[in-house]
């Protein structure tokens, strides 16, 4: 059985844990590895190391950083189809999603080859009498992410290299939950150049999470995950001093306007609502139909029903959830969504894939009739279910998506510029699209959902990331010639 080891201090090295957690192939619930539950010492050993290489890792000039992520990027792209496999083995996506996953990460990695352009400060000369202004971008220290299930590359790409090019050190806790994809990518860096220390690889489950939290040697923890995971972590780090930011849960809306080009919509609604089997915290979980659109319903189930459901090394259109508890949580909360009242027009409960019958599948579901009070509406179900509601109008639809609290992505469809306007103006969420339904940012952007899917000021990756992992310093400068130097005291503000 293979046991996943840690990196401390550049060596990976097998835990001394005595609790072992399984990795399952969701597919199939066969053990495929084992992760440990590193020990407060390992991870003490881990900060201390990240401390140590901290001293020598922020005076590395910058160029020599960025070429490390430039051959990073090309050992990726080199292993890109390896990566999808052990991705897709642990965390049951599709390969060609998996590839996708591995993919918007590395645009991440290649964005911080360029930091020398990003990590640029600012220079006023004369602000006084032969007087100059400048401010630098330093790094922090050691900081650490915490990183979740439903994209082990993506995710963790999002974290330490955008962390590491700005001059700081880093602590990685990948899910527990499927590691081995991620610490594949900790190994390529490696050989890119990372140098010892200054990327280190802790896991396991809740003491790990509050143990990074508490440490006081990490300056900043970077979160995506579950919304009462990303409170904790937000309120502990933040009470132990640390900066955070916590990217958490979501209920994200498309509105589909009765202009807009319908094959088109309901493809990518479709794709945006059950691909990754509904596990995106970005995912479509909610249409909203205005006027004559709600006459769509029928094509809607239709698209739905032609989606193949089946283990994600075949390649279909959706894989498993990522455990037993995730498919009896969501086949619960369909469950209340038919106790409450909404039409179930398409269950995806109960079904088994030939080959794979043990496997974590639940079908494209989809309810009518959905209203605001219901749970499958407040809740996050975080399966392939999606939810249809009704508007009469655009500012019906509008003020239908501001009364939820979540604000991390939406989407309307429409040709007209117009109400594509008002609607990215009026709508209080971070990330819209116009015609597109997962509006997730390229990385010289940066990840900006708000509300309640957002605790802390900036987003992970793009320029809001650097600011996240550098402190401003300000210096003023003022260089005496002979004659300055002649004069008396000055004791009172100078005007």
């Amino acid at each position: 059985m293979h046991h996943v080891q840690q990196l401390i201090n550049g060596q990976f090295v097998d835990s001394n844990t005595s609790e072992w957690i399984d990795i399952t192939d969701p597919a199939t619930q066969e053990v495929i590895a084992k992760v440990p539950q590193t020990t407060d010492d390992e991870i003490n050993q881990a900060v201390a190391a990240a401390q140590a290489a901290f001293q020598t890792w922020r005076k590395t000039p910058i160029t020599t950083r960025a070429r490390i992520f430039l051959k990073y990027q090309a050992l990726i792209r080199e292993h890109m189809d390896e990566l999808a496999e052990i991705l897709t083995a642990e965390q049951g996506k599709t390969i060609a999603d998996a590839r996708g996953d591995v993919f918007r990460g590395l645009e991440v990695v290649e964005h911080a080859a360029g930091i020398a352009n990003l990590q640029m400060g600012d220079f006023v000369e004369n602000v006084a009498s032969n007087v100059d202004t400048y401010s630098i971008w330093q790094p922090l220290g050691v900081c650490a992410g915490i990183t979740p299930f439903n994209f082990p590359a993506m995710i963790p790409l999002w974290m330490f290299p955008m962390a590491i090019a700005t001059g700081n050190t880093f602590i990685l806790k990948p899910s527990e939950q499927d590691p081995m994809v991620t610490m594949r990518l900790v190994e390529l860096a490696v050989e890119a150049g990372v140098p010892e220390g200054v990327l280190n690889v802790v896991h396991g489950g809740k003491p790990t999470v509050d143990a990074i939290c508490d440490h006081p040697d990490i300056k900043a923890v970077s979160f995506v995950g579950s919304t009462a995971v990303g409170k904790h972590v937000y309120e502990r780090a933040s009470q132990s001093g640390k900066r955070a930011q916590c990217m958490m849960g979501a209920k994200n809306h498309a509105v589909i306007l009765p202009d807009a080009n319908k094959e088109q919509t309901l493809n990518q609604l479709a794709g945006a609502a059950f691909g990754a089997a509904g596990q995106r915290c970005m995912a479509l979980s909610v249409v909203v139909l205005v006027g004559a659109a709600g006459d769509w319903i029928d094509e809607i189930k239709a698209k739905a029903e032609g989606l193949v459901v089946s283990a994600g090394k075949n390649d279909k259109d959706l894989g498993p959830l990522i455990s037993p508890a995730a498919k009896d949580r969501v086949e619960r909360l369909i469950g209340t969504g038919v106790e409450e009242g909404a039409s179930l027009i398409l269950d995806g409960r109960g079904i088994t894939v030939e080959g794979f019958e043990k496997g974590n599948f639940v079908g494209p579901t989809i309810f009518d009739n959905v209203t605001s009070e219901m749970q499958i509406y407040q809740q996050e179900i975080f399966g392939p279910v999606l939810c249809i509601m009704r508007a009469d109008s655009l500012d019906e639809a509008i003020a239908l998506l501001n009364d939820n609290p979540n604000g991390n992505g939406t989407a309307i469809f429409t040709q007209s510029g117009a109400a594509a306007h008002r609607f990215q103006q009026d709508v209080q969420v971070g990330q819209i699209g116009i015609n597109l339904p997962i509006p997730v940012p390229l990385p010289m952007f940066s990840f900006s959902g708000s509300r309640a899917s957002k605790l802390g000021d900036l987003g992970p990756y793009g320029k809001q990331a650097v600011q996240f992992y550098t402190q401003t310093k300000t210096v003023t400068a003022r260089w005496f010639d002979d004659e300055a130097s002649r004069g008396k005291v000055n004791t009172t503000i100078s005007m």
